[in-house]
Order: C-alpha cells, then sequence, then structure tokens
C-alpha cells in the first residue's frame, strides 16, 4: 500500500496486485489510518502515533494530537506522517494495523520520519508482557528512529534513569488492563446475577427485550442492535410462537422419540426452517439448542474465557456464573433435563481399548470397516469420534491389525480440510470486520463481498508429496463463483497448519486448475504472502477530508 497525497490534502491509497492498480476513494470512516503530509523541510521530520480505545475523553486522538503538537513545536519537528489507531484494545498489537504498518515503515529502512512521537507509554501500548512493548521500541532505536513520549515527565534518552521509569510505566500501563479487566468481570457477574443478559445473540425462538433501570420494557433489539443508554439493560423473551413451537418440538422428538440432532437438523431443513442467522439447520446448531440452559429461563454466564486476550479456554461448570429463573421458559424443566441425560448418557467416556475392542468386533461381522458402516451401529461411537480419538479412521484401523484395500489417507486429508475451511473463512469474516469492513457472506457458497466493491473466495490447498518427496498443491479456482479475488491456502505437509497465502485476482487468472511447486516463478510468486494483511488493508475503509 503506497499512500499519496492529492491536492487539497486529501489522502487516498493504491493498492497494487501484480502491476495492476486498484484505488478505493469511496469517502468512509476507517478504524486505523495512514495519513502522509509533504514536509516544507527545515525541521526535522516526526511521526505521530496515537491509539484510542473505548476509555476517556482525556485519550481521544484529538486530544492527544494536541499535545503532540506543542511538544513538536517546541522542538523544532515537523510531522509528515500519522499513524491512527481508533478504537483498539492495546493489549496486544493484533488489530492494530496502524501500529504495525509503522514497525514495518520503520523495518524497511525507508521511513520517511526520523523520530515517533506518541502521548505517553500507556498509548504505545498496554502489553501484558512488558518486554513486547520494549522490542517494538527497540526495533525503532536500532533503525536509529528515536520515540519521543511527549506527555510524560521524563526524557526517553536511554539513560538509567528513563530506562527504569519507562520499565515502570509498562508494567504499570498492564497492570491497569489487568484491575480494569478483573473490575469488568465482576460487575458483568453483577449483572447476570440480576438476571441481565451480557452480550451475545439471543438464539432460536428467543428475543432480546430492551429494559430501562426499572425494568420496564422498551422495545425488542433487532439482530446486530446495541442499547444506547447505559443505564438500560436486556433480557430474553420468547421470540415468535413459530420459533417457540419449533424449539419444543426439538425437545420432545429428541427425547420422546429418539431421533438424534442430525435427523433433527434434516427435518428441519426439508421444512424450509432457518436458524436465526437465515441458515440451513446442522447437527451442531440442533445441539446447541438442545444444551443450552437459556431455554428453561437460566442466564449462563462464564463458560468460557478469553482474558486480557490471551488463551481462550472452557471453564469448569463450577466456575460458571448463572441465575436461574432469570426470564420465562420456553422448554420445561423437566424435558431440557432429561434430554441433557440423554446426551450425557450417550457422551460416556470409554477407554480406547473398549472402543477398540468394538471395532474388531464390527469387522469379524463384515470382514470390512468403513465411516459408514461405524455410523450405522447403535453400540458404536461414531465414526467422528474415532478420528478425534486416535487422529483419524486410518489411525484407529491400524491398532487392530485391519489395512483396506484403499488408501484412504486422502480422505482423512480432505475431511480435515473440509472441517477447516468455515474456520479459516470465519477468520478472514472477523480480521475484515476488525478493519473497519462490511462482509456480506452468502451461506450456501462461502463467497464474501466486502464493502460492496469486491467479492472474495477462499479455497483450501491439500499438501502433497511426490515419490521423491517434493512438495504439490492444486489450486481449484471457483470459476462458477467468479470472485474477484481468490485467497488459495496452501496447507503444510500433514495438512493440520498453513504455510502460505496466494491472493489471485481474477483479471490475471484465466486458468481452472493450477498445479504448484514450492517455488512457481515470478508469475505466480508475486501474490505470494505469508498473512492476509495486505488484503485487509485493502479492504479498509479511508477518512477523505473535503477540499478546502
Amino acid at each position: 500500500m503506497h499512500p499519496a497525497v492529492a491536492p487539497g490534502g486529501v489522502t487516498t491509497h493504491f493498492f497494487h496486485f501484480h502491476r495492476a492498480p486498484i484505488r478505493l476513494n469511496k469517502t468512509v470512516a476507517m478504524k486505523s489510518t495512514t495519513k502522509t503530509v509533504e514536509s516544507s523541510g527545515g525541521n526535522k521530520p516526526a511521526a505521530v502515533y496515537v491509539r484510542m480505545s473505548t476509555e476517556h475523553q482525556q485519550y481521544s486522538t484529538n486530544n492527544q494530537m494536541d499535545v503532540i503538537l506543542g511538544y513538536a513545536h517546541l522542538r523544532s519537528m515537523e510531522i509528515v506522517r500519522e499513524y491512527s489507531d481508533e478504537g483498539k484494545s492495546g493489549l496486544n498489537i493484533a488489530g492494530r494495523d496502524a501500529l504495525a504498518g509503522m514497525i514495518d515503515d520503520v523495518r524497511s529502512g525507508e521511513a520517511p520520519f526520523q523520530c515517533i512521537l506518541v502521548y505517553d507509554v500507556s498509548r504505545w501500548g498496554r502489553f501484558q508482557d512488558a518486554d513486547e512493548s520494549a522490542y517494538y521500541e527497540f526495533i525503532c532505536r536500532q533503525a536509529g528512529i528515536e520515540v519521543h513520549y511527549c506527555a510524560e515527565q521524563f526524557e526517553n534518552d536511554g539513560s538509567p534513569i528513563s530506562t527504569i521509569v519507562k520499565g515502570v510505566k509498562r508494567a504499570m500501563a498492564g497492570e491497569y488492563s489487568r484491575e480494569l479487566s478483573a473490575k469488568v468481570f465482576q460487575g458483568a457477574c453483577r449483572l447476570i446475577r440480576l438476571g441481565y443478559k451480557q452480550g451475545g445473540v439471543a438464539g432460536y425462538g428467543l428475543r432480546r427485550m430492551l429494559v430501562d433501570q426499572t425494568g420496564q420494557p422498551k422495545g425488542v433489539l433487532a439482530l446486530g442492535e446495541q442499547k444506547s443508554i447505559q443505564t438500560d439493560r436486556v433480557v430474553l423473551v420468547p421470540g415468535p410462537d413459530n420459533e417457540v413451537a419449533d424449539v419444543r418440538w426439538m425437545f420432545q422428538v429428541f427425547v420422546n422419540d429418539g431421533l438424534t440432532e442430525s435427523e433433527i437438523a434434516r427435518l428441519l431443513n426439508c421444512r424450509g426452517v432457518k436458524t436465526d442467522f437465515n441458515r440451513d439447520w446442522t447437527r451442531g446448531t440442533v445441539h446447541q439448542v438442545l444444551t443450552n440452559e437459556k431455554y428453561i429461563g437460566n442466564n449462563v454466564y462464564h463458560r468460557t474465557s478469553f482474558k486480557l486476550k490471551r488463551k481462550h479456554i472452557k471453564n469448569d461448570p463450577a466456575d460458571w456464573v448463572r441465575a436461574e429463573g432469570a426470564w420465562k421458559p420456553v422448554v420445561e424443566p423437566e424435558m431440557f433435563h432429561r434430554a441433557q441425560g440423554i446426551i450425557l448418557e450417550r457422551s460416556r467416556r470409554i477407554s480406547n481399548e473398549e472402543m477398540l475392542d468394538r471395532l474388531k468386533s464390527l469387522l469379524s461381522l463384515h470382514g470390512r470397516l468403513s465411516g459408514i458402516l461405524i455410523d450405522e451401529r447403535e453400540d458404536l461411537p461414531s465414526s467422528a469420534a474415532f478420528r478425534h480419538r486416535f487422529g483419524s479412521l486410518v489411525r484407529a484401523y491400524s491398532l487392530i491389525g485391519y489395512t483396506p484395500t484403499i488408501d484412504y489417507g486422502f480422505i482423512e486429508d480432505n475431511r480435515s480440510i473440509r472441517r477447516k475451511h468455515p474456520e479459516i473463512v470465519g477468520e478472514v469474516v472477523h480480521a475484515l470486520e476488525e478493519a473497519g469492513a462490511t462482509v456480506e457472506c452468502d451461506p450456501d457458497t462461502d463467497l464474501l463481498r466486502i464493502n460492496d466493491e469486491f467479492t472474495v473466495s477462499v479455497v483450501l490447498c491439500r499438501h502433497t508429496a511426490t515419490s521423491t518427496g517434493s512438495s504439490r498443491w492444486v489450486i481449484r479456482m471457483d470459476t462458477g463463483l467468479q470472485p474477484d479475488i481468490t485467497i488459495a491456502v496452501r496447507m503444510e505437509a500433514g495438512n493440520q497448519s498453513i504455510r502460505d497465502y496466494y491472493l489471485l485476482p481474477s483479471l490475471d487468472m484465466t486458468w481452472e486448475r493450477l498445479r504448484m511447486r514450492e517455488a512457481n516463478g515470478i508469475e505466480l510468486d508475486g501474490y505470494q504472502y505469508d498473512n492476509l494483511r495486505f488484503l485487509f488493508r485493502m479492504a479498509e475503509r479511508i477518512l477523505v477530508e473535503e477540499p478546502s
């Protein structure tokens, strides 16, 4: 991405795809911006980095800039570039594209500035590891670029005093986030126990009702809508009658008729019933309905944790925060608990040895094994359970001495890749939305329409090896969907992790299949990227100033 200044001081960006430029010139707001200002010469060129989270007004980017401009004036510095992350957490660099872009510019050795001006140490970042904050500053210093903290009472001159004070400030900034996280969590727990919902969608058969501070209803919130008054709260209420009837039917046929989640999903889809996201039902979405206590009026919180943006973990049920009878139930508690008993008994953990013994019995009965034969047996765990426990069906087969007449390894790889595809598409959508883009996903094709301007298709490319051990991939282009850009995700050997990405524009791609080696020449490898940051920047919305 190359910023440039157009007449009237308007900053535009040009994005290059293998010599063919794509220009985004809509007048919209964005969350991360990079702005270049023409230098008049004479003064020391400086860059500015500002960040605004969701904290206090005193930390708005405008107020930060007032202090920074005064600092620059007193020291004869001229600001030639501005980097701004608005509405971004300072816990890590993920999602802070302006900071990441600034560090990339510094590393390139071609940055048009000699110093960086920041409001204070906390605006650089409230990293939970103080060494991470120091690391990014070290990159700048190593490139000969100084970092100035304009509102601090110490001079960042490398002296022992400044080093000690910075270390304390960084630790304090990280501790502030930890304390704030604990306070927010305690506040959320209190509201949960009072019966108020904290974030998330209502779910099929339920709706979010906005209430005022006295508990009086104010109206139902549509999908995506949020409250606008701080003292308002949200509770769940039963949804439309047809959805409530569908939820009750799911429990009845599961408990009384013995239907599985997959069978229930298939019947719902045959009736044309859609989920609350207007998608087809799957085994997983039915299972979520059958296991969620909100359908009997219980408000449950803290099932999972993602505190301070670290590892996402599932919490022990003993640590869940709950309020029973918080709202009117959709399903009778007795019916709900009977469903849970069936699920718990079905998922009773059996040992590896017992699973393999049952698999041997099936082999003796049929003389062969397959996923279909396994799934048809009521006394056997599902084929998915064998794959989860032993890594793959082929691995389970080998442990009982059975060798399929066909090499099913590629089938296992394909199944693994199919399971990863929606996960990767979801990550791409989330990152695009974090960058301020609007994304529409076609539920039937997974084709993404970004900012109502261009379309993107994500294809996963299975790794294979030749007889000599060389790596090969095949990219199958979605020519029927005609996406503007195809993201080809090449997998590493074993097909469990991602190797790299190819961003392939349809204008330059005339093939339906591409056979790829590790190195493919500039005509293809010119589109190769280690990550998708380029795509996310291309989708960012840019604030364009009106010409004066």
